[in-house]
C-alpha cells in the first residue's frame, strides 16, 4: 500500500450539505430553519442551560461542600503492613505496589505508626508519622523521607 493508494473509511466522509439552494435541493427556502421564530433568526437561539424562563436545573439543584483545588490525596499505610517484607529489604514505592499494598500512589504515601515493626527495614516514601520513624528506628531499620 502506498500513500497515494489510501482513503477514508466507507461511511466516513459525508458531503457538505448545501442549505438555501433552492425548492428543488429539499432544503430551500427557510434552509432548515422552520418559519420565524428565534431559531430562524440570524444569531437566534438561547444559551446551553436555559429553559425558556422557568428556573434552570444548575440553579434548582442545591449546592454543597467545597472540594480544594490545592489538596493533595495522600495514601496512608499502617506499619504493621510493611512486616510482609523482607528483613533488610529496601521498601519503596515501587516495592509497595509489587506487594499490593498500594494500586495508584495519587500525590505520595504516609507511613502511619499503627501496629508494630518486626523487621529491619529501610522505608523510602514521600511522608511519615513521628510515631512511624521511631517505631523504624527501634526496629534498626531507618526512615527516609524522598
Amino acid at each position: 500500500m502506498n500513500l497515494g493508494e489510501l482513503s477514508p473509511a466507507l461511511g466516513s466522509k459525508h458531503k457538505k450539505w448545501r442549505v438555501g439552494r433552492g425548492h428543488g435541493s429539499g432544503n430551500g427556502k427557510t434552509a432548515g430553519r422552520g418559519h420565524k421564530g428565534q431559531k430562524a433568526r440570524s444569531g437566534g437561539g438561547v444559551r446551553p442551560g436555559f429553559e425558556g424562563g422557568q428556573m434552570p436545573l444548575y440553579r434548582r439543584l442545591p449546592k454543597r461542600g467545597f472540594k480544594c483545588r490545592n489538596s493533595k490525596e495522600i495514601i496512608a499505610i499502617n506499619l504493621e503492613h510493611l512486616n510482609v517484607f523482607n528483613d533488610g529489604s529496601v521498601v519503596d514505592i515501587e516495592a509497595l505496589k509489587s506487594k499490593g499494598l498500594v494500586s495508584n500512589p495519587k500525590d505520595g504515601v504516609k507511613i502511619l505508626g499503627k501496629g508494630n515493626l518486626e523487621k529491619k527495614l529501610t522505608v523510602k516514601v514521600n511522608y511519615f508519622s513521628q510515631s512511624a520513624v521511631e517505631k523504624i528506628n527501634n526496629a534498626g531499620g531507618k526512615a527516609e523521607v524522598i
